[in-house]
């Protein structure tokens, strides 16, 4: 687990630096050292111990639990329900390595005074469960469109971003804005413990450039990564995986990538095909 003091933090004024590009001259023969996990969402597990055990089975190497979408209080809250799952993580030797705060999905961050009050339960709620990062979701009528939208969350993370550095949480912001706005609401969060959540198919769909935002961003400034090209498997969409793969090894980025992928057939055949894909990448990368 790396803690918040490794983390680079760009302070204010960065954004303003952002008119180009300027990719480093990175050493070819880095080794690609981050490990794979799911989604519990798609593990089609969505909030229960069991995707756990089923993570494990498929050969994944981590999985991202989803922290629930209460009224009153976030489920994941309940001590015993976060025992469940920590037992069921050490019987199967299996860590959980992130938690999504779904519940974003329906208070929106940038909008609902509930989602700011829901993003400080899930920094006690990780702490509590030894999990680093906390994926931060804007999509749909969340979304963020408008640099008003981006200032006042990275506001609203400013005022809860002490208590996750403190608590050793990372907040990860998955969107489907650009990384250079990302940085912007970074800035704005003045906090090292607020980084982009960067997810390769939300941000090809968005017209981006996957592999050069990786390499602009560098790993100090990415908590986690989302892989997929839905409704395709991996390698056979438009997204450019060994690209991807090359670029999160040159930047050294050594933390997690998760699986998002659509299951059109079954999730234990297609969950599998994707893990082998992408994991036939690294090993060639590491072989080269």
């Amino acid at each position: 687990m790396q803690s918040l003091t490794r983390r680079a933090f760009i302070g204010v004024g960065a954004s303003a630096a952002l008119a180009t590009m300027h990719l480093p001259v990175l050493a070819s023969a880095t080794r690609a050292k981050f490990k794979i996990g799911a989604t519990d969402w798609n593990l089609k597990q969505e909030g229960k111990v069991e995707a756990v055990s089923l993570a494990r089975q498929l050969g994944f190497d981590g999985v991202q639990i989803s922290i629930g979408r209460g009224t009153d209080k976030l489920p994941l809250s309940d001590p015993a329900l976060q025992k469940s799952f920590l037992d069921e993580s050490k019987r199967v030797g299996l860590p959980i390595e992130s938690l999504c705060l779904d519940v974003l999905h329906r208070n929106y961050l940038k909008s609902d005074p509930l989602g700011q009050r829901w993003v400080a339960d899930s920094i006690s709620i990780a702490k509590a469960m030894g999990v680093r990062v906390v994926l931060l979701p804007f999509f749909g009528k969340g979304a963020l469109q408008t640099p008003a939208e981006m200032d006042k969350v990275g506001d609203i993370l400013k005022e809860v971003a002490p208590a996750a550095q403190k608590s050793g949480v990372i907040l990860g912001l998955e969107d489907t804005i650009s990384a250079r706005d990302n940085v912007r609401i970074m800035d704005r969060a003045q906090s090292p413990a607020v980084l982009t959540y960067y997810d390769v198919g939300n941000s090809t769909s968005n017209g981006f450039d996957v592999v050069k935002e990786i390499r602009w961003l560098g790993a100090e400034r990415i908590c986690e990564v989302h892989l997929k090209d839905n409704p395709h498997y991996l390698g056979e969409g438009t997204i450019d995986f060994k690209a991807v793969v090359d670029a999160l090894a040159d930047i050294g980025f050594s933390d997690w990538a998760q699986l998002e992928t659509d299951s059109p057939t079954s999730v234990d055949a297609d969950m599998r095909r994707n893990l082998k894909f992408i994991r036939g990448l690294i090993a060639a990368r590491n072989a080269g």
